[in-house]
């Protein structure tokens, strides 16, 4: 099975290890407008499916993996070879301008910053303090074959709501987006230099509901919280997901925490235990 080659905050590796995933979905495309790391693609590998996020540079890293994976990989083994402290902060504050070397960049930072987080200031600067971890590398590496699996895929920057209402009877969608809450203002959660706030959660809830009258399949996590139970209410089935948390700066303040999961047009009979 294909591991995700980034670590991005919220990702669903987790939802794929304890085999929450519903079972058996059978649909005609994928649909997935919250890209991130992608875990829940890698892991179906559907023949077709389109692929989007409002985040330029991260559609751009997925296609350059996609279209130069050979000098990707030697570009990274560059920045392997290369890193300490002072390294990291010197390509942190230095964007280069073609597409290789910025991907490469994208994902040497990813790796060894600060619990992987990406996070820009308002001038859209990439700002996230160094992380322990030291491999660049990782034994899960194949950029050629994800290179054949991207190539069968659509990837494209775009709003969730764009991606959603392409989605015809018989598609799925996965749509797991930024977790943002009513009368959220610690403006912490962000989405490509703007907060994802509770206008967008009530636009993606709409955009769900016109999706499921088409008769697509879908699949949406989010915030357990109230205000998102109550907002897709009457949408979708609701369960509650158990899960470690893991983005606690100390490892004693991580502990156990749920999100909120929504199935429509799926039988919640379908999920795995």
């Amino acid at each position: 099975m294909l591991k995700p080659f980034l670590k991005w905050a919220g990702g669903k590796r987790w939802l794929i290890n304890n085999g929450t995933l519903p079972q058996s979905i059978e649909f005609n495309k994928y649909y997935e407008p919250f890209l991130g790391s992608g875990a829940v693609f890698f892991f179906l590998q559907p023949q077709k499916a389109r692929l989007s996020d409002i985040n330029p540079d991260l559609i751009e890293l997925y296609e350059v993996i996609r279209d130069e994976p050979k000098d990707f990989s030697e570009l990274l083994n560059v920045h392997h070879k290369n890193h300490c402290k002072a390294y990291y902060y010197r390509i942190r504050s230095d964007v280069p301008g073609n597409r290789l070397d910025k991907a490469a960049r994208l994902l040497y930072l990813n790796r060894t910053c600060w619990n992987g987080l990406y996070r820009v200031n308002t001038k859209g600067e990439f700002n996230v303090p160094i992380g322990t971890k030291t491999s660049v590398l990782l034994e899960t590496d194949d950029f050629l074959t994800l290179s054949d699996v991207l190539n069968r895929v659509d990837l494209i920057c775009s709003d969730f709501e764009e991606s959603i209402d392409l989605a015809i009877a018989g598609d799925f969608l996965f749509i797991d987006p930024p977790y943002t809450v009513q009368h959220n203002n610690n403006n912490f959660l962000k989405y490509n230099e703007n907060i994802f706030g509770w206008d967008d959660q009530v636009r993606l809830r709409n955009a769900i509901v016109r999706a499921k009258n088409r008769g697509v399949k879908a699949l949406i996590t989010n915030a357990d919280h109230p205000s998102i139970i109550e907002l897709y209410k009457g949408v979708g089935d609701y369960c509650q997901l158990n899960r470690s948390s893991v983005l606690a700066g100390k490892k004693e303040k991580r502990g156990r925490t749920t999100e909120a999961m929504f199935l429509t047009n799926i039988q919640m009979g379908n999920k795995g235990e």
